[in-house]
């Protein structure tokens, strides 16, 4: 059974903020002779790792609203330069919007049930010219109105 993780996305304000950091990232990564791969090193592997790995996603929350997902494509033990081990989230490098839901600060990742997990907007029926601005959007689901 799937499983997805999730995590705030810090200092992205859109989702063409985390496109274009990620970008950056990838040429960074091109120019040292590095594998163009993404990845978000994290101290904890995920204990659910095989559930993971059977089609899940990498949910990021941009200002307070989960936005966008990236399909994981591997979980990679790893360590920091001080030798304590860590876990590379390695995520297809295609962003995949998805319904904003509200969702309060934590630190870390968490996992997401896929029945929890907001679905992509090209499922619904919501159309960019349609769609209220994320953060009346936000509101409105907050007040339980969608």
């Amino acid at each position: 059974m799937t499983v997805h993780l999730i995590k705030l996305c810090v200092g992205c304000d859109s989702i063409e903020d985390l496109r274009d950091w990620q970008q950056r990232r990838l040429a960074q990564r091109k120019k040292r002779g590095e594998p163009p791969v993404l990845q978000h090193v994290t101290r904890a592997m995920p204990k659910r790792r095989d559930e993971v790995l059977d089609g899940g996603s990498l949910y990021w929350v941009i200002k307070g609203l989960v936005r966008v997902r990236q399909r994981i494509v591997g979980l990679e033990p790893t360590v920091d330069e001080n030798g304590v081990p860590h876990c590379a989230i390695v995520y297809d490098p295609e962003l995949v919007a998805v319904a904003p839901r509200p969702l309060r600060p934590f630190q870390g990742w968490r996992y997401l049930e896929p029945e929890l997990a907001p679905p992509d907007v090209r499922e619904t029926e919501w159309t960019q010219d349609e769609e209220p601005p994320p953060g009346m959007l936000a509101e409105l689901r907050e007040l339980g109105l969608l």
